[in-house]
C-alpha cells in the first residue's frame, strides 16, 4: 500500500517513526461526461480568466479569497513555516474509552505502518498498551494543509487512525426529532423487540453492494451488444396506516424469510394428506363358490350353537357331584356326632357305677 503521509508517533518522550496509508477504498463505478450527439469526451479545462487562455498544472497555485472579492496568494512554503507541532508529527495528547468518541465524529481511516526496523519496538509498546488499557488514544495531526483530530486504536496487529472531526464541527439534533408527542404502547415495543429478534444478527462480510453489480452487469451487456437486463417489477407496497399491522406484517415476512434461507428453498412445501386404507376387501370372505361357502358357514354356525349346550351339560354334571360331595359330609358329620354323644354317655355311667360301688 502507498503511503500518503511520513511523520511520526509522539507518545510522551517517545517517538515513532510511521507511515500513513488509507485503510479503506471505494469499489463505486465511476462515469464519464459525454456528448450526447457524437459520443464525444466532455473535458473541463482550467482557463485564467485575466488571458482567457487554458494554463498547466504548474502554473497553478491556491490563494485565500477576502470578503471583497480579492485573492490573497498562499505558497506551499507559507504552509510548511506554520508554528505548529502537528506538522509532521502525530500527537497524542489523552486516552479515553472508545465509547468517549461519537461515531458521529469519525471519518476516514488510515492504518499507522511502522517505518523502519527502529520503530518496530516503540510501535509494539504503544499497542500493547492500548489493548491491555482498553483504550484508545486522541491525537492531533496535520495533512492536506490542516490540523486534524485522530483517534487511535488496535486493529489485529495494527495500529489504525480514525479520522475525527472536531466538536464544532458536528451539528447539534435540533428539529430533528418529531415535535408532536407521541406515545408507543408496550404492545408495539413487544413487537419491534420480536422484529428485532427475529432478523437477528448477521455477519457484516456477507454483505455486498448489489447496485455495483447490477450496473456492471449492463456495462458488461452493453459492451457485449446485448440487450441490458431488465428489473424485475415488484408490487408496490400499500399504505399501511395502522403500526402494530405493520409491525405484524414484518414480523411474519422475516420469518418465512428465515425459514426460507435456512431450508434453502424459496418455494413453500405443499401437505397432501394420505390415502384411506382400504378394509373392506380384507373383511370381506372371497367368494369361490356361493353354495360350498355357505354351508361351510353353516356348519361353523352350528358348532358355534352345540358348544353353549355341551358347556351346560358340563357344568350341570359338577354341580351334581358337588351337592353329592357336601351332602355325604353333612351325613359323615351328622353320624360322627351321634357315635361321640353315645361314647361320652357310656364312659359317664361307668363312673357313677364305681364311685357307688366305693361308697
Amino acid at each position: 500500500m502507498r503511503s500518503i503521509w511520513n511523520g511520526a508517533i509522539s507518545f510522551g518522550l517517545v517517538s515513532i517513526p510511521i507511515k500513513l496509508v488509507n485503510a479503506t477504498e471505494s469499489h463505486s463505478v465511476s462515469f464519464r461526461q459525454i456528448h450526447t450527439e457524437d459520443g464525444g469526451r466532455i473535458r473541463y479545462r482550467k482557463v485564467c480568466e485575466l488571458e482567457d487562455r487554458e494554463v498547466t498544472q504548474a502554473e497553478i497555485g491556491k490563494a485565500y479569497e477576502d470578503a471583497d472579492g480579492s485573492m490573497i496568494p498562499i505558497t506551499d512554503e507559507d504552509l510548511s513555516q506554520l508554528p505548529i507541532p502537528t506538522a509532521r508529527t502525530i500527537e497524542i495528547v489523552a486516552f479515553v474509552p472508545q465509547d468517549r468518541i461519537d461515531p458521529l465524529q469519525m471519518g476516514s481511516a488510515y492504518y499507522l505502518a511502522a517505518s523502519g526496523a527502529p520503530a518496530a519496538k516503540p510501535y509494539t509498546l504503544l499497542r500493547e498498551a492500548l489493548k491491555r488499557s482498553n483504550r484508545v488514544a486522541i491525537a492531533k495531526f496535520a495533512l492536506r494543509g490542516r490540523e486534524r483530530l485522530g483517534m487511535l486504536r488496535v486493529v489485529g496487529d495494527a495500529i489504525a487512525m480514525h479520522g475525527l472531526l472536531w466538536p464544532d464541527e458536528v451539528r447539534a439534533p435540533e428539529g430533528v426529532a418529531p415535535e408532536a408527542g407521541v406515545t408507543v404502547r408496550d404492545q408495539e415495543l413487544d413487537l419491534a423487540d420480536a422484529l428485532m429478534d427475529t432478523l437477528g444478527e448477521i455477519d457484516l462480510d456477507d454483505l455486498h453492494d448489489e447496485y455495483r453489480e447490477a450496473v456492471e452487469e449492463v456495462i458488461a451487456a452493453k459492451a457485449a451488444g446485448e440487450r441490458p437486463p431488465e428489473a424485475r417489477e415488484e408490487a408496490a407496497p400499500g399504505k399501511v396506516l395502522d403500526l402494530m399491522a405493520a409491525l405484524e406484517s414484518s414480523v411474519r415476512a422475516a420469518r418465512e424469510s428465515r425459514d426460507g434461507a435456512e431450508a434453502g428453498a424459496a418455494e413453500e412445501a405443499e401437505v397432501r394428506s394420505l390415502p384411506q386404507r382400504k378394509t373392506s376387501s380384507r373383511r370381506a370372505p372371497k367368494e369361490t363358490g356361493g353354495k360350498k361357502s355357505t354351508s361351510t358357514a353353516a356348519k361353523k354356525t352350528a358348532a358355534k350353537k352345540a358348544e353353549p349346550k355341551k358347556s351346560t351339560a358340563k357344568s350341570a354334571g359338577s354341580a351334581k357331584k358337588t351337592a353329592a360331595r357336601s351332602t355325604t359330609k353333612k351325613t359323615a358329620a351328622k353320624s360322627t356326632s351321634r357315635g361321640g354323644d353315645r361314647t361320652a354317655a357310656k364312659s359317664t355311667a361307668k363312673k357313677t357305677a364305681s364311685r357307688r360301688r366305693s361308697a
